[in-house]
């Protein structure tokens, strides 16, 4: 096509060239994106074109490029005088640059540049001449091409440069020699990203020929090129001797020359080859290096030389690094000498020395910190000459001393005096040099992380001081009371410069996180400022929009302001209206105090704490009380016209929502404080949902809609509609389909809000059932009369419970259908790249083929509420399909569910579908797009979308159908576990660990209600099966369980991984591995109790999936996991309260005890010897010990009294586990803790009550005489606290149950052991007024015992009492002593009635 060209233009006429011009153009810029191999074949004719372009061979006009200042470095512009380009007004000065086409760019040179992408750091003003523009391309499609093409065509190319080079003359070779530059210094560059070599020595030859030719070049720009290159092949190359070859004939030719361009020209080469070849690559040649350099430094005939010799050297120092060390004193000490002798006029000199000393700043780092004397010389030789360079005229060099102390302070940061420096940034932010001001900034955004209170006062310090009419300084400041705050807010609205916006940005975000919290009135009002202004400047327009003519007289009136008032005064300049930017910025900053004020304390979001605090100290800041402002910033940036503000103002609406919906209202009891503004909120929300808003508006409004309804603040129906009319009137859009809405925005756009919408609707319907659920769970409560002492503002107010799902419940035809469509949409888009055939060629529901890129993006954020939503509706309506509007279904599928999961019905039409086939579809979708996304959820993936997978899977796991579905299907339960494995494995949070236990404790009661199902089948086939149905279970009659096909294992292994990573101590090859460190026991926090204890329960579980052979394999396991997470979590508490994970532990002990398989002939043995191995280890757990202070012994006695309750005398009586059982109760009765004590006889009483005699007698024989003995010794010290009375009354019902069983000839000796000590606890006369409440307590409780037992045993009681006088004066003056008390209270009680009677004889008139 290209060589055709010339003979098209040459028959039709000249005018064509441009038109040529512009393919050319567009090719090079595709062929630029595309990978190099993908053309490899035409590389021949491709480079003719573009060296043919570049070299200007058909150009007569000596067309330059404009990329060479970009491919040379940034650091170089000194020497290019390319800093003229970070100004003010760089387009003006672009302009004036030699062989520079900047600055005359214009949108006629290129049309598409209206819709074309600009580049990130391209200049703005648009297109260059097409002249240029091909060229450039050529340029960058030549270094893309570069490092694919041969050896031989690399040295053909090279040659022809330099053959160009020769044959051009005067302005024309200068042209080309710039050209042909910028196109090695590209291919180089292209090679080095390649990591690709030069090519063999003729190659290198020359290139070098090439470069080393334009070292000595007038132009300096030819030489700053030639450096360039030199640096960029030897980094290329990559050889010692190829590095010490070209450093080698520099140090000759800086030997020898005696003039200004080879000597700038080589020193240069010097700085580039340790820049691109680094420290280590040229360290054998620093010592020269240095030495040349430091010589022509301090050559004070030229300044050019000087300059280019401290630039090289600045490039060293910078390359070098620690390597430098040894060179930095004598370096110093030549930069302080220049930066006084050398006369201030040469700026490029200081520019170069202020480059030299940052340098020597970072190579010595932090040694700077160090007291030593070396180190304090050449710290304060670096502040000297900070201090030389701030007082110079040029605002370049003050720059650079800034940028100098900033690196100080980095290293040293004790050692910067902020009281100078920060009055003296806050002076410079308001200087006309954009890099003085970017330096500034840059360092004012160094300091606010660190000190970022000093610098806000050292400023308003500075203001005061500039305020005080005494003060002659006259400095020029625009600090006002708001602080330097302010004034970097009043920057954002002047400054477009994007790196020194981003600092502002940057600066303000460190003072804020440090200070808001703090000083919260301040930071509030400041953006409040900032985003009022924006309200009154719109007011302001709209008073002023009127006839044109009153238009024209304003903009001259605007014209002759601007142009008279810069000599004036700054007060009579009109003041600038925050920019939406700004407003932007503020908003987010609204957002992020919230954030700052939720992680620094709670009473922040407490109203009657703020207020009480308030009270207490009116300092206190707190943001609760600034709640009406927080609502008037939402509103103002939620209803502007710039759309991004508009989106910033929705945010922060819904973080003001989420943050404060629970805030109580104390003066209207069962209020929130949000309820007065809600009719704010609905103001603020309405306009988003108006037909011309954007698409992400409206999204976004959905969403905050979503969070407002399901906040629960709401508590009027009225207003609770006019947000829901909102969400009504967007699903109408949504039913209106693909292509029907006015495509004003892309069909991406119309994706996004639709999805919004119907996840709006998802969330709501969500909470809506939520609160139903919670409504039918709750006890009626009694209706009360209306009785006039009832509140006014009582319950009049809240909303009845079924209300959000009544608003809900006539859209739900509707919202399913939509829902179940957007779901089977994503389960497609998330198929591999593969399976992409099975997408529909005419799109989904909701997204068109050409979108289904960005489409992706919006169901992302969209799927999991929507998913948690047709969960919980296909729980509540159990899957059925009685929904009259099932054809709407119909047309917005587009492919059945199966399309995820193949499935044999997926070639029949919807219609055809039997109701279960529908049913087992909509499983697999559901199924398929949890597991889907459960196996590899992004990093980036928000929280709760994992948390609403999981609440999706519970909800489903309830349902009937799908239980059985997944109990059939064990395959699919198995693969549900171990993708939940997984998931623990990359989400750490509790809560998710939480949901997560939930849906395996689901999953493995699904498969337990289907295994009785089989058995129960089984057993009603045939009644002599009852032995084989009990054999059914995971396990069979070998007792094998198959990794990948077992439920069991699979629950196993993601049990075991929870606990173990709660209870580490449970792995035993961690615990014994010799790395380990010592454990030191800690109490688990109450979430990870909670999950502890939710594993342990489904653990104790699993026994019932398997057969008993099955059973047997992992008792083991299990029976080892609950008694080590007894014993690690069995210890004290302060109020004797059980921990969850104990109390599911002794039950889950319980549950294996009894369960059936104690019954099981085949088995009997292993299970005998496994219960009796389980009671040793609890024994041997609960063996008091000095290292387990903290032990609960009343857990361990309930454990063991679990075994000898439950697994009966014959597996547990064994002598020596019956020693070890006795001990441990004679253990805790010798307990120091009456607690203790108590709990004992507790748990003592029913081993005694057993109803087998064999187990409890040994008990009765071994521990009886200790509880008498203990009993007995109650008389000589009486109890002083209630636990102590506890423990005396629990230990006489062990007595008294004693009594009741022993036989009739010996119930008279047991009688009077009974008789006896309670008699011996009544207190006579004189001692029962003055004794304790304990003391009177068992006295009462003896007497009361004594009277019942008489009538209960009456001849042995009459025995013992007889046979002692003693006792029974002593029960009698007891019985007497409490008759009496029994009719003092009565008398008392009389007397109080009659006094509290109504007078008889009433006073006419009330004296009081």
């Amino acid at each position: 096509m290209m060589s055709h060209i010339p003979s098209v233009i040459k028959a039709h006429g000249v005018h064509l060239k441009a038109s040529a011009a512009m393919v050319r153009l567009r090719l090079y810029d595709i062929l630029a994106l595309l990978p190099p191999k993908t053309y490899e074949g035409s590389f021949n004719a491709l480079l003719r074109e573009l060296v043919t372009e570049f070299t200007l061979t058909d150009n007569s006009a000596n067309t330059t490029t404009s990329l060479l200042r970009s491919l040379c470095h940034y650091d170089d512009s000194v020497l290019l005088g390319s800093w003229l380009q970070e100004t003010d007004h760089k387009s003006i000065e672009d302009q004036l640059q030699p062989n520079s086409a900047s600055g005359s760019g214009a949108l006629e040179h290129d049309p598409s540049s209206i819709y074309l992408r600009v580049p990130v750091g391209e200049a703005i003003p648009g297109p260059l001449p097409l002249g240029v523009s091909v060229i450039d391309a050529s340029v960058a499609l030549f270094g893309v091409v570069f490092p694919h093409v041969s050896f031989k065509h690399r040295l053909q190319m090279l040659d022809h440069f330099a053959e160009c080079i020769k044959q051009a003359k005067g302005v024309r070779q200068q042209a080309v020699q710039l050209n042909i530059f910028t196109a090695v210094l590209s291919a180089l560059k292209g090679l080095a990203e390649n990591k690709s070599s030069l090519g063999p020595e003729e190659v290198r030859k020359s290139a070098l020929a090439l470069v080393m030719g334009a070292l000595d070049n007038s132009n300096p720009i030819l030489r700053c090129a030639a450096g360039e290159a030199l640096g960029r092949m030897a980094q290329v190359v990559g050889e010692a001797t190829f590095i010490a070859r070209m450093a080698q004939y520099s140090f000759d030719k800086l030997k020898s020359a005696r003039d200004v361009v080879s000597r700038t020209g080589h020193s240069l080469a010097l700085g580039c080859l340790h820049r691109y070849v680094g420290g280590i690559g040229s360290g054998q040649h620093l010592k020269t290096s240095v030495s040349i350099l430091l010589a022509l430094a301090q050559d004070g005939t030229s300044h050019e030389v000087q300059t280019w010799a401290l630039h090289s050297l600045a490039l060293i120092v910078d390359s070098s690094g620690p390597m430098y060390r040894g060179y930095v004193e004598p370096t110093l000490s030549l930069v302080l000498t220049l930066l006084l002798t050398v006369p201030p006029s040469h700026t490029e000199v200081h520019q170069c020395l202020g480059r030299c000393l940052g340098a020597l700043i970072t190579t010595v780092g932090p040694e700077l910190q160090g007291n030593s004397a070396t180190i304090s010389t050449i710290r304060s030789s670096c502040l000297v000459g900070c201090a030389i360079m701030q007082d110079h005229s040029d605002s370049l060099v003050q720059a650079a001393a800034i940028s100098c102390l900033q690196q100080l302070h980095m290293f040293a940061p004790r050692h910067v005096n902020l009281s100078s420096l920060v009055p003296c940034l806050c002076v410079h932010l308001c200087s006309s040099h954009l890099l003085l001001r970017r330096a500034a900034v840059a360092c004012l955004r160094q300091l606010a992380q660190r000190e970022a209170a000093e610098v806000c006062e050292y400023a308003m310090s500075l203001a005061k001081k500039a305020g005080d009419p005494k003060d002659s300084t006259g400095m020029n400041l625009n600090i006002t009371e708001t602080g330097l705050e302010g004034v970097l807010f009043g920057m954002l609205d002047r400054e477009t410069d994007k790196k020194l916006c981003s600092d502002i940005h940057d600066t303000l975000g460190h003072m804020l996180s440090s200070l808001a919290v703090e000083k919260l009135s301040h930071w509030l009002k400041l953006c409040k400022d900032v985003l009022a202004a924006s309200i009154e400047a719109g007011a302001a327009v709209t008073l002023q929009v009127g006839k044109e003519e009153d238009l024209e007289k304003k903009d001259e009136m605007d014209d002759d302001i601007m142009f008279t008032a810069l000599g004036e005064d700054d007060k009579s300049m009109p003041s600038v209206a925050p920019r939406w930017v700004t407003r932007v910025f503020a908003a987010d900053c609204l957002c992020r105090i919230i954030l700052l004020c939720e992680s620094a304390d709670k009473v922040h979001f407490d109203l009657a704490a703020a207020r009480s605090a308030k009270l207490k100290n009116p300092k206190d800041d707190l943001l609760v009380l600034h709640l009406p402002d927080l609502i008037r910033m939402a509103f103002m940036a939620a209803t502007d016209h710039s759309n991004q503000l508009r989106m910033a103002g929705l945010q922060a609406l819904e973080d003001i929502i989420k943050k404060f919906a629970a805030v109580p209202e104390p003066e209207f009891p069962g209020h929130v404080i949000l309820e007065q503004y809600q009719a704010n909120v609905g103001a603020a929300l309405r306009p988003a949902f108006s037909q011309d808003t954007p698409s992400d508006i409206t999204a976004k409004a959905c969403q905050v809609c979503s969070t407002w309804i399901g906040s629960g603040v709401v508590s009027d129906l009225n207003d609770l509609r006019r947000v829901h009319n909102l969400l009504v009137s967007s699903l109408d859009k949504v039913q209106s389909g693909k292509g029907s809405s006015s495509q004003l925005y892309s069909e991406s756009a119309t994706t996004m809000e639709k999805l919004a919408v119907l996840k709006a609707w998802a969330e709501v319907y969500i909470v809506a059932m939520k609160i139903k659920k919670e409504a039918e769970n709750k006890p009626q409560r009694e209706v009360k009369s209306n009785e006039e002492e009832e509140d006014d503002f009582g319950a009049a107010d809240v909303l009845p419970p079924d209300s959000l799902i009544t608003l809900v419940q006539p859209e739900l035809p509707t919202l399913n259908h939509l829902w179940l469509a957007a779901l089977k949409d994503y389960a497609l888009l998330t198929l591999p790249a593969e399976f992409a055939s099975q997408l529909p060629s005419d799109g989904g529901a909701f997204y068109t083929p050409e979108t289904i890129d960005t489409a992706r993006l919006h169901y992302r954020n969209s799927w999991a509420p929507i998913l948690h939503a047709v969960a919980v509706w296909l729980n509540s309506t159990g899957f059925a399909l009685n929904d009259p509007s099932e054809d709407m279904a119909t047309s917005l599928q587009r492919g059945p569910a199966a399309a995820v999961h193949s499935q044999p019905s997926s070639s029949t039409s919807p219609a055809s579908k039997t109701q279960e086939d529908v049913v087992k579809d909509r499983i697999h979708l559901l199924l398929g797009v949890s597991i889907e996304f459960l196996c590899f959820p992004r990093p980036e993936e928000p929280i709760e979308h994992v948390t609403a997978c999981l609440q999706a899977l519970r909800t489903l796991l309830d349902s009937p159908c799908v239980r059985t579905h997944i109990a059939e299907d064990q395959l699919l339960g198995v693969e549900l576990l171990n993708v939940l494995h997984r998931l623990l494995l990359t989400r750490d949070p509790p809560s998710v660990q939480l949901q997560v236990t939930g849906v395996v404790w689901e999953t493995i009661r699904a498969a337990q209600d289907y295994l009785q199902e089989q058995r129960r089948a089984k057993c009603k086939e045939d009644a002599s099966e009852k032995d084989a149905a009990c054999m059914l279970g995971e396990g069979g009659d070998t007792g094998g369980l198959v990794p990948g096909k077992s439920l069991v294992f699979a629950a196993m292994e993601l049990l075991v991984f929870i606990l173990v990573r709660h209870l580490p101590q449970l792995n035993t090859k961690v615990m014994d591995s010799p790395s380990h460190m010592p454990y030191k026991p800690q109490r688990l926090p109450e979430e990870s109790a909670s999950l502890v204890a939710a594993t342990v329960t489904i653990l104790a579980d699993l026994p019932s999936l398997c057969s008993p052979d099955g059973s047997m394999t992992i008792l083991p396991t299990i029976l080892f996991l609950i008694t080590g997470v007894l014993k690690e979590t069995a210890e004290k508490t302060a109020d004797n309260q059980v921990p969850p994970p104990v109390s599911a532990a002794l039950q889950g002990i319980k549950t294996i005890i009894t369960s059936p398989l104690a019954k099981v002939d085949k088995t009997h043995k292993e299970w005998t010897a496994l219960i009796r191995s389980t009671l040793a280890s609890v024994l041997e757990y609960s063996q008091p010990d000095e290292t387990k202070p903290k032990m609960d012994e009343v857990s361990m006695l309930t454990a063991i009294t679990l075994f000898l309750l439950s697994a009966g005398a014959e597996i547990v009586g064994v002598t020596s586990l019956q020693n070890g059982c006795m001990n441990r109760f004679r253990n805790a009765l010798n307990s120091s803790d009456p607690w203790v004590q108590a709990k004992c006889y507790q748990l003592l009483l029913s081993v005694l009550q057993h109803s087998n005699r064999a187990l409890s007698t040994p008990y009765i024989h071994s521990l009886a005489p200790l509880v008498v003995e203990k009993l007995k010794a109650v008389e000589r010290s009486k109890p002083n606290s209630n636990t102590e009375l506890l423990a005396v009354q629990e230990g006489i019902k062990v007595l008294e149950t004693l009594v009741a069983m022993g036989e009739e000839q010996n119930r008279v000796q047991l009688l009077a052991l009974l008789v006896t000590t309670l008699i011996s606890y009544l207190l006579d006369e004189n001692a029962f007024t003055s004794a304790p409440p304990a003391s009177k307590g068992l006295h009462e409780f003896a007497l009361q015992d004594l009277m019942r037992i008489g009538p209960l045993y009456p001849s042995a009681f009459k025995t013992v009492i007889g046979a002692a006088p003693e006792l029974k004066s002593r029960l009698e003056t007891a019985i007497r002593a409490s008759q009496a008390s029994s009719k003092a209270k009565a008398a008392a009680r009389l007397a109080q009635t009659t006094v509290q009677a109504a007078p008889t004889i009433k006073l006419k008139t009330s004296f009081f």
